[in-house]
């Protein structure tokens, strides 16, 4: 049996945490969420007065680097991986596509397109509430940083994938 790695691409509270959850539960996959990781292994040691983003995206790859020792086993077994990294630029995606192959599992594309209004809405309401996905306070500049930053997948890549639009 081979498995499948979904790449759940969207931009900041596109609501990637709970769909990434729910396909889980429906594949019988098993999620990896950079989000939980980083807050249970660096949230303590965060102060964003001293603390950038180059070194939220050094640790962000470190738990990155780790879940795919542990995905890269559950595959070999057959085992579906949902991986929520928000995959928001081509060469992640490439990335992972090939890595999954190099494992002998197909990989395919969620893109949750959400307008960038209808998120800022949302990442606002969540740091009110801090609620089941609430991992860390996003502020409107990291808002901003990552929404510049973020590529959108081509047709090309969605081919055998979905677009999931909210």
């Amino acid at each position: 049996m081979s498995a499948t790695v979904f790449l759940i691409c969207g931009n900041t509270a596109a609501g990637k945490s709970t769909y990434s959850a729910k396909l889980a539960e429906e594949t019988g996959g098993i999620r990896f969420s950079v989000d939980p990781w980083m807050q249970t292994l660096y949230g303590e040691d965060y102060d964003p007065k001293k603390n950038d983003f180059v070194w939220l995206i050094e640790r962000t790859e470190r738990c990155k680097t780790q879940m795919r020792q542990i995905a890269e086993q559950l595959i070999s077994r057959g085992v579906d991986i949902v991986l929520d990294f928000g995959f928001g630029d081509r060469e992640s995606r490439v990335y992972y596509r090939e890595w999954a192959a190099s494992h002998g599992a197909r990989a395919v594309i969620h893109f949750l397109d959400v307008p960038a209004g209808e998120r800022r809405k949302r990442v606002h309401r969540r740091n009110a509430e801090k609620g089941g996905t609430f991992a860390f306070t996003v502020t409107d500049e990291m808002f901003d940083y990552v929404e510049a930053m973020f590529n959108p997948p081509s047709e090309e890549e969605l081919a055998g994938g979905t677009r999931v639009l909210f």
